[in-house]
């Protein structure tokens, strides 16, 4: 027989996971928390992780379910702990990802006692997750409610649920005890399927429209729906715009968005204003399209995502098709016949040409920069790769390219947040188990450092680290340049350099300062998979807010 904890809550939540079929587990140490530890470890069914900072064990936890697709569960011990957890699960409530966080808890008599590690930690998430709750100090039927409900929410909602687990001392006591059998646990939760009757309204005002745009933000990789809107775009009215973090593209899609509209006058801009406007995923990364479409809106706004929060990005949301993309396209690509009269996709294309020409021109012309960097990297990253984007700078100047179609791109979009990039980007590595590349600013860098301490990097995990030496997306907003606090508030310069901290983790090194070597080293160091390595591209002394800018004045 097993050994498991005495606790009977600790041996409650193992039971339920090992039912759910939920295996990834990620361990900070604690004390509190030993009955939560010896019940994973003992177990023999699960794969145990130990992350000693919470904050990066969040994000960990946060990229693997990412790739997953499933619950990642988080343990931590009682105190301050637990809030360290915050901002993964703030990135999970608004991407769609599910986490299921375990926090050990001392007796509720303690709470304000001046116990220590004590804090009111129930409901601590209530404003970013779908499900809080303290289980019974003692065994009851309601632990067992609690926690199935827990798991089937996190499943159902994809997204983070929090389940608080008081424990008096003694804590590491064992015991060997016949498995028990618990009730069942709901994991699978299909997608709404319309009535024909329900969609003929929505049928009739998309076959009369003449200009169709369909966008898509922030979405997990899905070949049937690249599929789909392959077939979408049959149709001449409709325009598919994305970006490289909706893992879809086609000669016939707007993929670089930025590049496209940026410089288009208001006369053109009005004239590309949309009828209908169908929206798929979330979190679009183009502020240009958003202040297009606020100011330009379209007729009718469909969102189509299976949940409870539609995002009304636009703010003429009107309609919520609360189903996956792929059931909803399923069903109405039936309904739909292409206009063949129309011009819509056409004038797009038209302009996505000219703009694609005129970047090269501009690219062609362009010495060391971010954008040069940005250019190379985006040719050479070999096939079937995984892309984890940073934040700030990083993710936009990634949309301004085009990359090989078997790529997979990722970024923590939900919250927009430099933090956890690099801890993001491991877990993702960890679990996904392909080469994977993160490309990431010195802001976000430095803030994460601790995404590197830990023993679970792969041989073939790359980071490219742009160092343009402060937060130079400041340099390029028109905002902060007015004020007298540009270089020591909002830039924030600094000489950091990355080497003495890639070698204590044992990856290996280089920097790169001039184009002539980055057009050199960039493509073997990119397919080198024998060892984890950082390439660290120093541009400080360029003026990357201006190229950026004379950039975008070249698409006019």
């Amino acid at each position: 027989m097993a050994k498991h904890s005495t606790k009977k809550s600790a041996q409650l939540l193992s039971k339920a996971l090992q039912k759910a079929g939920i295996k990834d587990i990620i361990i900070s140490p604690g004390s509190r928390n030993a009955p939560l530890i010896i019940e994973f470890t003992s177990a023999g069914f699960f794969n145990n992780y130990s992350i000693i900072d919470e904050r990066v064990a969040g994000f960990f936890a946060l990229g693997m379910a990412q790739q997953k697709q499933q619950p990642v569960v988080l343990v931590c011990t009682s105190g301050s702990a637990l809030l360290n957890y915050y901002p993964a699960v703030a990135e999970a409530f608004y991407s769609h990802i599910p986490l299921i966080v375990v926090s050990a808890d001392r007796p509720q008599k303690w709470v304000d006692q001046g116990e220590g590690q004590t804090i009111r930690q129930h409901n601590v998430f209530k404003n970013h997750s779908w499900l809080n709750a303290t289980l019974s100090e003692v065994d009851s039927e309601q632990n067992f409610i609690q926690v199935k409900k827990a798991i089937e929410t996190a499943i159902e909602k994809r997204g983070p649920v929090h389940l608080n687990i008081p424990f008096d001392e003694p804590l590491y006591e064992q015991v060997e005890i016949e498995e028990a059998e618990i009730g069942m646990i709901q994991t699978e939760f299909p997608a709404k399927i319309y009535e024909e009757s329900d969609l003929q309204p929505f049928e009739k005002l998309w076959q009369s429209a003449r200009k169709k745009m369909i966008l898509v933000g922030q979405h997990p990789v899905s070949e049937f729906l690249q599929l789909q809107l392959e077939k979408m775009a049959e149709d001449p009215s409709v325009i598919v715009l994305h970006e490289n973090i909706a893992n879809v593209s086609h000669e016939k899609f707007v993929g670089n968005i930025d590049q496209a509209i940026f410089s288009l006058d208001e006369t053109v801009l009005s004239s590309l204003k949309p009828d209908i406007l169908m929206t798929i995923g979330r979190n679009i990364v183009s502020k240009k399209v958003k202040q297009f479409l606020r100011k330009y809106p379209p007729k009718a706004h469909w969102h189509i995502e299976q949940t409870d929060l539609p995002p009304n990005t636009f703010e003429v949301l009107s309609q919520h098709f609360k189903t996956t993309p792929e059931m909803f396209l399923s069903q109405f690509l039936f309904l739909v016949q292409p206009v063949l009269e129309a011009y819509y996709q056409q004038k797009w294309l038209e302009i996505k040409r000219k703009h694609q020409l005129l970047h090269q021109k501009f690219l062609k012309q362009t010495g060391f920069s971010d954008l040069k960097a940005f250019e190379l990297i985006s040719q050479n990253i070999p096939e079937s790769y995984m892309v984890q984007w940073g934040n700030s700078s990083t993710i936009r100047y990634a949309q301004l390219f085009n990359y090989k179609a078997s790529i997979t791109h990722f970024s923590n979009r939900g919250t927009s947040g430099i933090d956890g990039a690099t801890s993001t980007a491991m877990g993702a590595a960890t679990a996904a188990k392909i080469p994977t590349v993160l490309v990431t600013g010195d802001i976000s860098f430095l803030y994460d450092r601790n995404g590197l301490w830990h023993k679970y990097l792969s041989p073939d995990f790359k980071i490219i680290l742009i160092n343009n030496g402060g937060g130079d997306i400041f340099n390029f907003i028109p905002g902060p340049s007015k004020t007298e606090a540009l270089n020591d508030f909002f830039v924030t310069k600094h000489q950091f350099e990355a080497e003495a901290l890639a070698k204590m983790h044992h990856l290996a090194y280089q920097k790169i300062d001039n184009l002539r070597d980055l057009k050199r080293l960039i493509k073997p160091f990119l397919e080198n998979r024998k060892t984890p390595a950082l390439l660290e591209i120093k541009t400080q002394t360029v003026d990357n807010a201006g190229i950026l800018k004379a950039y975008f004045e070249s698409l006019k």
